[in-house]
């Protein structure tokens, strides 16, 4: 595992980019797994920069997103689908009919699960898959005690999860309760890992992933146990690792 340390959010937000479009520049037909939430939207600001200045194509990219809600259409501003197109589809010329974000309203979930398992299979598998870390250790919406041999499935949010992306409604009662996720397998079959983790409510779970021993009951831990994970990780995230 390679950690990269940067001085803040904006450090953070400009070193993954450089590292995505030197990934996308070098592989022929890249297969990006994609995350959403406030860590990488500075990322994504800075991807739409790159490819307006004319240093990356989006054109031959397939991505697929780590997860999504259950019960919010595609439309709803607060989906993960409407997120990505907001902070990054519609600014860049991938083609929408290469992006799979998985389909929370699908009228059989269990068999939405197994598509999206199979999409990523029929494409190759990932190439690179893009992580942020919650402050109870998951990635993806797998919450602590998920097994590590999980795949694809709808999952129960703790209501610390619960809490910390209520940011985004109008109030609580409105976020989800449940979330169609990328399995820790799944995630862990990626053929490189880039985890971003920016700020003081991230400390805490990053020392723990660095410093702590591989535990389901902190499912980024799992991440110690690929060959090829880089983290990039501003001072204020890095506290804890450094003692602070």
């Amino acid at each position: 595992m390679e950690v990269i340390r940067v001085k803040d959010y904006d450090a953070m937000s400009k070193e993954a980019a450089s590292f995505l479009v030197e990934r996308i520049n070098r592989l022929k037909n890249p297969i990006l797994g994609l995350a959403t939430g406030s860590t990488p939207e500075g990322l994504y600001k800075c991807l739409i920069e790159e490819y307006k200045q004319g240093n990356v194509s989006f054109k031959d990219v397939k991505s697929f997103n780590l997860d999504e809600y259950v019960g919010l259409e595609k439309n709803d501003p607060n989906s993960y689908y409407y997120f990505m197109k907001d902070k990054l589809f519609d600014h860049v010329d991938i083609s929408l009919d290469h992006v799979r974000v998985p389909n929370g309203v699908a009228t059989d979930l269990q068999q939405e699960c197994v598509d999206h398992e199979e999409a990523i299979k029929a494409a190759g598998g990932i190439d690179v898959q893009l992580l942020g870390i919650g402050a109870n250790g998951h990635i993806g919406f797998n919450e602590p005690g998920t097994p590590f041999t999980s795949k694809t499935q709808v999952v129960d949010l703790e209501e610390s999860t619960i809490q910390a992306n209520s940011r985004f409604f109008n109030s609580i009662e409105e976020v989800p309760t449940q979330a169609v996720s990328m399995g820790i397998e799944t995630i862990m079959n990626s053929k490189e890992i880039l985890l971003l983790a920016s700020g003081a409510s991230k400390a805490g779970a990053l020392a723990k992933l660095i410093n702590g021993d591989v535990t389901e009951d902190v499912p980024a831990s799992v991440l110690k146990n690929h060959p090829n994970v880089t983290v990039i990780v501003d001072e204020a995230a890095f506290a804890v690792v450094d003692g602070k």
